[in-house]
């Protein structure tokens, strides 16, 4: 399909529409299409094609697309299943641009639906035409210049800034009815259906041109092409929000998993991944996503996380305070002259301090000054005002003043209005002058951390790390003799030519046969020291006792290895000869986590987060699709939930923030010059108080790829 985002110009900005399979009879796809494209004013001619009719809506009705005396730019087909590839045919010859196929009956049933779609997709790459559908609901474009609506839903939003796709056509008509609810106006929309053509990365690139597009929302149940996806959002969102509900979030693990990264990622993982590595604002639901988006409407984006709450009831106050120390937001305290000025204009009984209590008999003026206090503030970036309807108060008057505050300053304001039953005047106030309302408190502190996430992402810079000294011709040499070998798990002494050769250093090891050469090996490196099993079928060793720790004599060393070599000799999965590997002990610094495993739709997934012996127990591990930008790598070790370990706890000093994000450029630039390693655990790496004590304590590798040689 045509790469150029101008080709859906026939979708979303066409100059004459037909549609195929008019009908005259009210409820029928046919006949709810018509009503929509004549009731929102299309501003091109409507051809309908129905050979059963003479006329629909009024309007000639024609045999066959081919019978049009005009230029079609659009076609919506409605006709059944069996009939669609007939009328695409038909619209291929008579020049049509774009197809928007409404009819179900293709690869969601299977069958011969599988091969009915495959056919479609090949006549329109064959013929350039553009396609939405099949089995969808639809688009629209409510601009002015074009005002399309050829959908079949009931509802009609006001024209907006946003642009929505759906992949669902049901919550594609739901969706619809709520951005009317909610006076947010929308100016684009698309329902994917089975996504043959038109994708969601198509999407973004066409609304992310648009300069009347203001924010772009999607439900979304694939990515389509993951790669090109990201590769747009990252474009767009320096630009402009983009905030999605990614359904099934249910976690899908990984098959044979050989590693903890494995055994921990899923393709839930690798989705949540995508969206923050490319600067899209991920929400939970699609409430969550309207609410946030309306709040992103209004225009405004506050400078940092500080808010100020006003409130006429203390209950709903503390609610709004746990809910924004939940969501990340910080209860400023109010400068001393803002307090003096809330001192001179409130009730002596009012609290002047962060959250500013007017008290339940405010009316507007109270309302007013309070909040031309807080807003004036400069510790303030943005206030959420909550309003209990009192039967004894203007309430209208109190909205006025939410109006006017929220059309002229320059930070969020949002409202939570209690009480609807008795706020209709309210309510119908703030509706009418644009500003978003909450039913609860909690609503409205969510909108407000919405704001600053996307205020972030829109600071975010992509920029490739510095390549790094590295030596690839040594680590691609052990890769290639192993595969050669036939061999898929890299060994001891492999891995660390591996790693060492990318500047990440492994504790002192080696592995030894017999006792006499461990006791050696001890005696160089010093007591204590560890034994652990060398054997590639032996995964998570400390899990089958295989690693023994802190051995501080040599009489000790020799029980272990004894231990050891018991353990392991005997069984139907032994490999031969079990040997040991002794390493020196280092304990001084906190163990974490790296990782990498194959995701068989996005790629290879990388991990960091605490390590040792609980980390999939613990779970406080973040990931990115490689390959990392620099700021993947900072979110990433700033992300997990045990930041405070790494900057220190118990008077321990923090370990060095930036060698962790070193090491993980680093691995990503390993797999980039290594596509033949799929999976590897470092685990644990010990970030040592002394930086140049850091090493690799314990870690695996799986490659996969032909030989070397091979062709």
């Amino acid at each position: 399909m045509a790469n150029d985002p101008r080709s859906l110009d026939a979708l979303f900005r066409p100059r004459s529409v037909a549609v195929i399979g008019a009908s005259r009879r009210p409820h029928q796809i046919g006949h709810e299409v018509m009503r929509n494209l004549t009731g929102t004013g299309f501003t091109g001619p409507v051809y309908p094609v129905n050979p059963t009719a003479d006329v629909v809506y009024s309007m000639p009705c024609y045999p066959r697309v081919l019978d049009i005396p005009g230029p079609v730019d659009l076609a919506v087909v409605t006709v059944p299943a069996p009939l669609v590839l007939e009328a695409a045919r038909e619209c291929a010859a008579k020049g049509v641009r774009g197809l928007v196929v409404l009819t179900a009956g293709f690869a969601e049933v299977g069958g011969e639906g599988t091969a009915r779609e495959a056919e479609l997709k090949a006549l329109c790459a064959a013929h350039g035409i553009r396609l939405v559908g099949p089995n969808c609901m639809g688009v629209l474009n409510l601009d002015p210049e074009v005002r399309l609506n050829a959908t079949f839903a009931s509802t009609t939003p006001e024209c907006g800034g946003a642009a929505f796709a759906s992949q669902s056509g049901a919550l594609g008509e739901a969706n619809l009815a709520d951005a009317l609810e909610l006076g947010l106006g929308l100016r684009m929309f698309a329902s994917l259906g089975n996504q043959v053509d038109v994708s969601p990365h198509d999407l973004l690139e066409y609304w992310g041109e648009d300069d009347r597009v203001q924010q772009i929302l999607m439900y979304l149940e694939s990515f389509g092409d993951p790669v090109r996806f990201m590769e747009a959002a990252r474009r767009v969102t320096r630009r402009k929000p983009v905030i999605v509900v990614k359904a099934g979030r249910s976690a899908r693990g990984a098959q044979a998993a050989m590693s903890h990264t494995g055994s921990l990622a899923g393709s839930e993982a690798a989705a949540d991944a995508l969206l923050k590595q490319c600067g899209v604002v991920r929400v939970d639901t699609m409430k969550d996503l309207f609410t946030l988006a309306a709040a992103v409407q209004a225009g405004r984006f506050p400078r940092g996380n500080r808010v100020a709450i006003v409130t006429n009831a203390g209950g709903p106050a503390v609610l709004a305070t746990d809910a924004c120390a939940a969501l990340g937001l910080s209860i400023v305290d109010l400068e001393p002259r803002t307090r003096a000025r809330l001192g001179e204009a409130l009730p002596p009984e009012a609290s002047v301090r962060n959250p500013v209590d007017v008290l339940a008999t405010a009316d507007a003026d109270r309302y007013d000054a309070a909040l031309s206090a807080v807003l004036a503030d400069r510790r303030v970036d943005m206030v959420l005002a909550i309003f209990v309807v009192p039967v004894m108060v203007d309430s209208a008057a109190v909205a006025r003043v939410f109006v006017r505050h929220a059309s002229r300053a320059q930070k969020p304001l949002a409202v939570a209005l209690l009480g609807r039953l008795s706020a209709g005047a309210a309510l119908a106030t703030l509706r009418e002058g644009g500003v978003q309302t909450h039913r609860y408190p909690e609503e409205a502190a969510a909108a407000l951390a919405g704001l600053v996430h996307l205020a972030g992402m829109r600071e975010r810079v992509y920029q490739s790390p510095p390549l790094a000294e590295v030596d690839r011709a040594r680590a691609r040499s052990v890769v290639q003799a192993a595969l050669s070998a036939g061999r898929t798990v890299l060994g001891a002494a492999e891995m660390r030519e591996v790693f060492e050769a990318y500047g990440i250093p492994m504790v002192p090891s080696r592995v030894i046969a017999t006792l006499d050469e461990a006791r050696a090996f001890a005696r160089a490196v010093g007591y204590p020291v560890v034994a652990k099993v060398e054997a590639a079928h032996v995964v998570h060793k400390s899990d089958r006792g295989g690693v023994i720790l802190d051995i501080r004599s040599a009489d000790e060393l020799a029980r272990a290895f004894a231990t050891i070599r018991r353990r392991f000799a005997r069984g139907p999965r032994s490999r031969g000869p079990v040997r040991v590997q002794v390493q020196a002990m280092r304990t001084e610094g906190v163990e974490v986590f790296f990782g990498a495993a194959p995701d068989p739709q996005f790629g290879r997934l990388m991990a960091f987060g605490l390590g040792g012996v609980h980390v999939e127990v613990l779970k406080d591990v973040v990931f990115r699709l490689h390959p990392l930008s620099r700021v993947d790598a900072e979110e990433m070790v700033d992300g997990i939930r045990g930041r405070a370990i790494l900057e220190g706890v118990r008077g321990r000093s923090p370990v060095d923030r930036g060698q962790l994000v070193e090491v993980l450029l680093r691995l990503s630039r390993m797999l980039s010059d290594l596509p033949e390693v799929v999976e590897f655990d470092l685990n644990p790496f010990l970030a040592a108080w002394d930086p140049s004590r850091s090493c690799i304590l314990d870690c695996r590798a799986r490659l996969e790829g032909p030989p070397a040689g091979s062709t």
